[in-house]
């Protein structure tokens, strides 16, 4: 086997978000289902982007998101996304590649255009995401670079596009291809709603072996195992996935792996300004760690101080040196 040339090569949805601040007047008046994500068609993208106020574009999506984190503590990164031949399909891929990661995807002609997430950001800090997922869930298989994934340590799976079609066949393809380099695959569980819908195949890769290192908030854990219990929940999964990672709000993060626990608390903030991205850039933090050989215990500090950033500010990508704010920690 070559040794890789690329730390994490991710695929996921390749979405700019819109994100405003809102009262929770605005969440109730549209029905929207507070601190989670919505699908959206294209109508009522066009009703909600109407009723924000004035907002932020950034590039996004969870995956790309995790990767912006590990790029910018220092790690070799790849992303696979689909984004139209349209003006935010040009600002995704300039802002990803000026942070550092190689994208090579190329942009789709025609409609539907370029995914988007408007996100509504209440005071209490809490995000409601409803996402038009366009051009995103049209990447086809046939866009894959398999090398590129061979050439990578760890293949990391966005849960939430495992919705549509083609990019679900293009995933099965990427993890194919990573198992056969004898790569990790590492699989996020995204939202509770994607494992409603496609629980069963998320258990059947489980049960077939397929995931290595399986990430999940205390929700999500609870809709996949069927267990009410956190710790019960844990257990369903230890003889199964050779490292389950689990974040639990400010109660912070356990691992499990090989017969042992982890737990780390959550780093304080002076102020939740917004969680989106807290658990994409968990993620980050701890398979930048992971990928050095870190132990788990410090991956999960890496991966709290780096998802306490991103909570203290508007934006799912870094804005403080989070080289500096591990520093010590990857010792």
């Amino acid at each position: 086997m070559t040794e890789p040339t690329t730390d994490v090569i991710a695929i996921g949805n390749a979405i700019v978000d819109v994100m405003a601040p809102c009262e929770d007047e605005l969440i109730e008046r549209f029905g929207l289902v507070r601190g989670g994500m919505t699908l959206v068609d294209t109508e009522r993208a066009h009703e909600l982007y109407e009723a924000m106020g004035p907002a932020r574009e950034i590039s996004g999506g969870s995956a790309a998101n995790t990767l912006a984190g590990l790029a910018a503590l220092g790690s070799r990164c790849a992303f696979i996304g689909q984004v139209a031949d349209d003006q935010l399909g040009e600002v995704f891929a300039h802002d990803i590649r000026a942070g550092g990661i190689s994208f090579a995807t190329p942009a789709r002609a025609g409609d539907p255009p370029t995914a988007r997430c408007l996100i509504f950001v209440t005071p209490d800090g809490q995000r409601t995401m409803n996402t038009y997922l366009g051009a995103s869930q049209y990447l086809p298989p046939a866009a894959l670079d398999d090398a590129a994934i061979r050439d990578a340590k760890i293949l990391y799976l966005e849960g939430y596009l495992w919705d549509p079609e083609e990019p679900r066949a293009a995933m099965r393809r990427a993890i194919a291809a990573a198992r056969g380099a004898g790569r990790k695959v590492a699989f996020t569980l995204s939202d509770a709603f994607v494992i409603e819908r496609h629980g069963a195949d998320f258990r059947a890769m489980i049960e077939a072996g397929e995931i290595d290192i399986l990430f999940a908030n205390h929700i999500e854990l609870a809709a996949l195992t069927g267990k009410d219990d956190f710790h019960a929940g844990i257990d369903a999964l230890r003889d199964k996935v050779p490292l389950v990672v689990v974040t639990r709000s400010e109660q912070g993060a356990v691992a499990a792996w090989n017969g042992s626990l982890a737990e780390v608390p959550a780093v304080p903030v002076e102020r939740v300004v917004d969680t989106t991205g807290a658990g994409d850039l968990f993620a980050a933090g701890f398979l930048h760690g992971h990928v050095r050989g870190l132990a788990v215990e410090q991956c999960l500090r890496l991966g709290a101080i780096c998802a306490a950033e991103i909570i203290s500010h508007y934006g799912a990508r870094p804005e403080a040196d989070l080289k500096a704010l591990v520093s010590g920690q990857a010792e």
